[in-house]
């Protein structure tokens, strides 16, 4: 295998975390995704917010990054959920709801790749992030560190969409 070849994917991910030492989470998470999925190579400010889609008292810190990997769309998945449970994550939702978390990530976008893609689980992946023009925990930093990306199915700027 000749490695040097390798298309290097930009892979934008949003962390989210309301239990326990916030920063050090998004930290660990920011740490295994250099190990595991690639190097990042750009990374917002910590934004702390309050929870979206269910009530609780614990605000979020909310972050986004911009990671270069040569891993497939559905492979980065993976990683992020190995990495969610090795920081402690049990579920994604129960019963369809959302609740408190130790570390929540989520794919935004890979490439300008617009897909909806079927895990070997049955789960489905959708690129661009279906939710991220709601909301406002992902778009503002995302602003910060990619203002001038385009959305692939918006057609406008991550700060127009943001503004």
């Amino acid at each position: 295998m000749e490695h040097h070849h390798t298309r290097m994917n930009h892979l934008y991910l949003s962390l989210g975390t309301n239990l326990g030492e916030k920063e050090q989470n998004l930290r660990r998470a920011v740490d295994e995704i250099e190990k595991q999925i690639g190097t990042v190579v750009s990374l917002s400010a910590f934004y702390a917010t309050e929870p979206w889609g269910f009530q609780s008292a614990n605000s979020f810190l909310n972050a986004v990054l911009v990671a270069l990997t040569p891993l497939s769309p559905l492979e980065a998945l993976e990683r992020t959920q190995q990495i969610e449970r090795l920081l402690g994550r049990t579920s994604k939702s129960i019963d369809g709801h959302y609740h408190d978390r130790l570390i929540d990530i989520d794919l935004l976008f890979y490439n300008d790749l617009v897909a909806t893609l079927t895990t070997p689980t049955g789960e489905q992946l959708v690129l661009p992030h279906p939710h991220l023009l709601e909301r406002d925990f992902v778009m503002l930093p995302l602003a910060e560190i990619a203002p001038e990306l385009v959305h692939p199915v918006a057609g406008k700027t991550i700060r127009e969409l943001a503004g």
